[in-house]
């Protein structure tokens, strides 16, 4: 509902938008009457606006998939050719991969109740090249840091410093938070592709933390832009000391967010279009300091005694509320 909320109030400031724009067209062609005022008006507006009723800033609509925290990297026709080039054997090598992987594949062996499939690994440099980190930092909104790296003991660390300290540049509220996410599922040439978890119900994780909550995300990214960002959440409780914990969290347990917001229309999580997954901790709350989550495995597995599909009651809403 929120999502479709933002919607109807960009499509409310359209007329505004309009008259702005229509506005400028007289001032820009040098107008008699136009004040300083004016003036000020047209340099504040004018890059903001692409044309009548879309601003710049993708107010009706997403410009792009990082929500404006994309990097543009420029490469010349040649670069570009070798380094296809380059990555044409990998691919080649990735697709005959597919072909052996469907030829050979036994129903019977791959899905078993009662047994952990392992979809992450953390037991070499590789299994780590798999994943991204981010902090505020990266983006000039905080100071932040953090690593994914191996342990002394030869699993995934996660570990860094978390401040909430923000820039005095007037622009960030609020910071403090690190992030990893996995990169996205691909088939060869990169195809676009998605975890198929329908056969399972529970995630299940083996970890070492410090004692701090950690936020769970499974994206569920949608073709449409509204889509995009809808990430179903759940948090990880670890404990500290040096024992480790196998954490077994049902996927009904999950629920749908979109930019951090809480959607009022709930569902199960889709299991057959995951995209990414991650974790974030965030030091909100007075939180501050070191973390560290140290990860043996991520797996899924189907446990025959969990019958839930869904662990939030939802209300029949009138029909004249959006979104029900």
């Amino acid at each position: 509902m929120f999502r479709l909320r933002h919607r109807w109030l960009a499509v409310l400031g359209r007329s505004g938008a309009e008259r702005q724009y229509h506005g400028l067209t007289p001032m820009c062609r040098g107008a008699a009457g136009v004040t300083d005022r004016d003036r000020l008006l047209v340099r504040q507006l004018a890059p903001n606006l692409v044309r009548p009723t879309v601003l710049a800033s993708g107010l009706f609509w997403e410009r792009h998939r990082k929500g404006g925290y994309q990097t543009e990297q420029r490469a010349s026709t040649k670069d570009l050719i070798v380094n296809g080039l380059k990555e044409l054997r990998t691919e080649f090598a990735l697709f005959q991969q597919e072909w052996k992987e469907k030829l050979e594949s036994d129903p019977l062996v791959v899905f078993r109740p009662g047994e952990i499939d392992v979809v992450f690994g953390f037991e070499s440099q590789p299994d780590l090249d798999r994943w991204v980190v981010t902090t505020d930092r990266d983006h000039g909104e905080g100071y932040s840091q953090a690593a994914l790296e191996r342990s002394p003991a030869g699993f995934g660390l996660f570990h860094g410093t978390l401040e909430s300290r923000v820039p005095k540049d007037g622009r960030i509220k609020r910071a403090g938070y690190a992030n990893i996410k996995s990169l996205r599922v691909r088939k060869s040439f990169k195809r676009d592709a998605f975890y198929d978890w329908s056969q399972y119900n529970t995630l299940v994780l083996k970890v070492r933390g410090d004692g701090r909550s950690y936020l769970i995300n499974l994206t569920a990214e949608g073709y449409y832009d509204i889509l995009w960002n809808d990430i179903y959440h759940y948090v990880l409780y670890t404990r500290g000391g040096p024992h480790w914990q196998v954490a077994k969290i049902p996927f009904s347990k999950f629920f749908l967010a979109s930019k951090g917001r809480v959607q009022d229309q709930q569902g199960p999580v889709p299991l057959n279009r995951i995209t990414n997954v991650g974790f974030s901790v965030g030091s909100r709350g007075g939180h501050e300091g070191s973390f560290r989550l140290e990860f043996d495995f991520i797996g899924v597995e189907f446990d025959p005694s969990h019958q839930e599909e869904f662990a939030y009651e939802m209300y029949r809403q009138p029909k004249y509320i959006v979104a029900t």
